[in-house]
This record gives C-alpha cells, sequence and structure tokens, in this order.
C-alpha cells in the first residue's frame, strides 16, 4: 500500500507538471512564443517558492543536469569540427574579448562599490558566460542552424563552455585554496584525450562506429545506442575531472562524423524535449519571488546592466570580426544572457567565500531571471532589425 501510495503520489505530480506546461505552453503558443518560458514559468509556480508542490529542488536540478548533458550532446551533432575551425577567429576572440570586457566592466563598477579584486573577477567570469541550453533552443526555434550568425553564436558558446574548466581553477587560487595536484593532472590527461580524439577527426573527416548498419533500422536499438554514446563519453570525462557536459559535447561531435548522425536526431527526440524541460523547471525554482520583492530594484538594475553590457561587448565584439552591423546585434542579443554554467562558478565563488550569501542568492536570481527573458530580449531585436 505504501509502495502504491508514493507511486499515485509521483504520477499526481508527473500530471499537474504536465498539465501546466501544456496551459502554459498553449497561451504562449497564441502569442509566437517559445516553450521554454513556459517551462521556467511552470517551475516558478509549482517549486517552493510557488505553490511548494515540488519542493525537492535538488532531483530536479540533477534530472537538468541530465538534459544538460543531453541537450549539449545535441549541440556537438550539429557541429562539424572542420567548419568550426574555419571559424576560430569568432569562437577564441570573440569569447576572449567577451571575458576580458566583461571582468573590465566588473572592475570599474567594483571600485565604485569598494569590491574585492576577487569578487571583480568572479562576477566577471559570471556574466561573460552565455546559456548553450537557452540559445540553442531559441536558434533551432528560428528553424535554421546553419547560417552565418547562428554559426558564430555557437562557436562563442562551444569555445565558452571550454573556458569554464581554467575559470574555476583560478577562482580556486584566487580563493586561497591550495590547488589538488592530482586532480590537476586527471584535468590535463582527459583534456590531452579530447584534444587527441579531435586531431584524429580532423584528419579521419568521416568515422565509423561499431554496429552502426546494423543499428542503421533498429530503432529500439537506437535509443540504447544513442544513450551509451552521450552519457558513456560524459562519464569518461567526469571521471577526469572534467565536466560531463563537456565530454557530452565532445561525444556529439564525433557522432557529427558519421553517418549516425542522421538517426540519433529522432532517436533521442523524446529524451531531449523532456529533460531539457525538466533543466527549465529547475531554473525557475530558483526564482525566489519574495526575494525578488524584497530587492525588485537592485536586481532590476543588475539584470539591466547585465543585458545592456553582455549585447553591446558581443556586438562589437562580432563586428570587429568581420559581421555586418545587423549579424553582430542579432547574434549580441542571443548570447546576451547569464549563462547554466555561471550557477556552478557562483556556487565556487559562495565556496570560497568570494561573495557572501546575500550576494550569492542575488547572483543566482540574476542569472535565473536573465534566462527567463532572453526570448523576450532576442524577439524585440529582431523586431528592431526587422528581421
Amino acid at each position: 500500500m505504501i509502495l502504491l501510495s508514493a507511486l499515485a503520489s509521483e504520477v499526481n505530480l508527473l500530471l499537474i507538471i504536465s498539465l501546466v506546461i501544456v496551459i502554459l505552453g498553449l497561451i504562449l503558443r497564441r502569442f509566437n512564443q517559445p516553450y521554454i518560458i513556459a517551462y521556467i514559468l511552470s517551475g516558478v509556480i509549482l517549486g517552493p517558492h510557488g505553490l511548494a508542490i515540488v519542493t525537492d529542488i535538488g532531483i530536479a536540478q540533477n534530472l537538468g543536469d541530465i538534459g544538460l548533458i543531453i541537450l549539449m550532446f545535441f549541440i556537438g551533432m550539429e557541429i562539424s569540427l572542420p567548419d568550426f575551425l574555419k571559424r576560430w577567429k569568432v569562437a577564441f576572440f570573440g569569447t576572449g574579448m567577451q571575458v576580458v570586457f566583461s571582468v573590465i566592466l566588473m572592475y570599474v563598477l567594483g571600485s565604485f562599490l569598494g569590491w574585492t579584486m576577487n569578487r571583480m573577477v568572479l562576477l566577471g567570469f559570471i556574466i561573460s558566460i552565455s546559456s548553450s541550453a537557452v540559445v540553442i533552443k531559441l536558434l533551432q526555434d528560428r528553424s535554421d542552424t546553419s547560417d552565418k550568425t547562428s554559426q558564430n553564436v555557437i562557436s562563442i558558446l562551444l569555445t565558452q563552455d571550454i573556458l569554464i574548466v581554467p575559470m574555476m581553477i583560478l577562482l580556486t587560487l584566487m580563493g586561497g585554496e591550495t590547488l589538488d595536484y592530482e586532480q590537476i593532472t586527471l584535468q590535463v590527461i582527459g583534456g590531452c584525450l579530447i584534444i587527441a580524439a579531435m586531431i584524429f577527426l580532423i584528419k579521419k573527416q568521416k568515422i565509423k562506429f561499431p554496429f552502426e548498419n546494423i543499428l542503421k533500422e533498429d530503432h529500439e536499438l537506437q535509443i540504447f545506442a544513442g544513450l551509451i554514446a552521450c552519457f558513456g563519453i560524459a562519464l569518461v570525462t567526469s571521471l577526469f575531472e572534467l565536466s560531463a557536459s563537456l565530454g557530452a559535447l565532445v561525444s556529439g561531435i564525433l557522432i557529427n562524423a558519421s553517418d549516425a548522425n542522421k538517426w540519433l536526431h529522432d532517436s533521442l527526440h523524446s529524451f531531449r524535449v523532456i529533460l531539457i524541460s525538466i533543466f527549465f523547471i529547475s531554473v525557475g525554482m530558483l526564482i525566489d519571488l519574495a526575494f525578488l520583492q524584497e530587492h525588485l530594484l537592485a536586481v532590476s538594475l543588475l539584470v539591466l546592466i547585465v543585458y545592456l553590457s553582455n549585447h553591446g561587448i558581443n556586438t562589437v565584439s562580432l563586428r570587429l570580426l568581420g559581421n555586418t552591423w545587423r549579424e553582430s546585434m542579432l547574434g549580441g542579443s542571443f548570447l546576451a544572457q547569464i549563462g547554466e554554467f555561471s550557477f556552478v562558478l557562483a556556487t565556487l565563488g559562495l565556496q570560497q567565500n568570494i561573495i557572501t550569501i546575500y550576494g550569492y542568492q542575488i547572483t543566482i536570481i540574476v542569472i535565473a531571471i536573465t534566462i527567463f527573458i532572453s526570448p523576450f530580449w532576442v524577439m524585440l531585436t529582431q523586431k528592431a532589425l526587422r528581421v
């Protein structure tokens, strides 16, 4: 009876979440808005700061992390390594300028507010990372991820994700903790293996996976083979103290160079929709409406500063790299929000005593709100540019 009661409770919860998403999705569809907004709003409404129907944020975040791994795998499957290398200037210089200008901006702001250098660097890193989850979903909603603007944006996002590891190492050093040399050694070995795999791929151009031809017509086994491909390399990179999401990205890039890319998209699409929605729901759960109401002015100013600065920095960076003003402004709008990996940097900053609990709370809510606002910001930019 206890088991049946628990099962009924879980089914009811799933039913309520699905119902709220469908209702909000239908409303937003009427106004031609992306479903991301419905997912985040569902998290706000059902989470501990709303109706408290879902109170265990930890479970939602863990499932959201799995969704993020799936998303990075799909991003990788859309990246052709030779094409990415053709855009290496946009990827590295665009990302580099974003990080440098963001840190400079926080230095100027922090000089007036009396921040420590550690806090300035931390917040500069946090605002310099855009959301792969949001941006790729918005690009896919445009039904075109192959145009110049989309490819430039994806190249920058890929480089930002790679930069997370050195950012975390630097913040650990700045926090005064002694580096774990065993961990650093594992990370270096893992990084070298990834580089070796990418060099192998560049030389081979096309690769073939075992049982690829057999699985081509077996749609049931394709699902499990796809999950192995996605989570297998993600597990390996995590064993080397690297991000599991980075491993999924690498796996997707390898899949892109094989014929398996043609059927894996369809086989894993349902998993992707469900798990990505859970990720955005978990983001919505982080928005504390009471805290937001109490600190509305401060949060609003910070969100405005983030959007104006990120949009401006990315627009100028893309323009300097040879894009037209229209392409640059549109690309800047996609990269204007703060990304999901910034949650990790904020948590590390709290652990290293670089920011206070209040600073952590306001940072988390600003990140979540910028993710929520992103579709509206892109839409306004498109209307202004008449795209």
